[in-house]
């Protein structure tokens, strides 16, 4: 069975019945690392991913889904994760995103909206000798190949 797939169902089954929890990913890496990430509408607690990897280990190991010995680590995105669900962005509005567009430009701007399949950012948009002007630009996801969320320490 494939390992990564079934680490799926277990972490589905797990938060079923936690609906502002959702998965974000799950890998197994060559080096016997499998990482599941989850978040939730409001964050993710410690408790939660330690039931959550006490659910996961506990089956894998009874079902023996994994021959050679691997680690299970669990937690949230870190901030450095791009955003790839539009749970994410919703959890986001109102933060700046750095956004790399399938065409090479790299655009930054404040979310204020995320639709099923564009985001709406605010932007300054300055050209040169002008003064920045802030505009709303509807960017279709489809378009975005990388979004992160950019930390201000101001």
């Amino acid at each position: 069975m494939n390992i990564e797939k079934r680490t799926t169902e277990l972490v589905e089954e797990k938060i079923a019945d936690m609906p502002n929890l959702f998965l974000v990913d799950v890998k197994m890496h060559s080096n016997g690392k499998l990482i599941v990430l989850v978040d939730g509408d409001n964050g993710i607690g410690i408790a939660d991913c330690v039931a959550i990897s006490r659910h996961v280990g506990f089956h894998l190991e009874e079902e023996n889904v994994i021959d050679t010995p691997y680690n299970l680590e669990v937690s949230s995105p870190g901030i450095d994760t791009p955003l790839t669900l539009k749970r994410q962005y919703a959890k986001n509005i109102g933060r700046t995103l750095a956004i790399k567009m399938d065409d090479g430009t790299k655009r930054e701007g404040v979310l204020k909206e995320a639709g099923d399949d564009f985001i709406l950012i605010e932007e300054a948009i300055k050209e040169k000798g002008k003064k920045a002007v802030t505009v709303e630009s509807t960017i279709p996801t489809d378009k975005i190949t990388e979004t992160k969320v950019l930390i201000s320490f101001k």
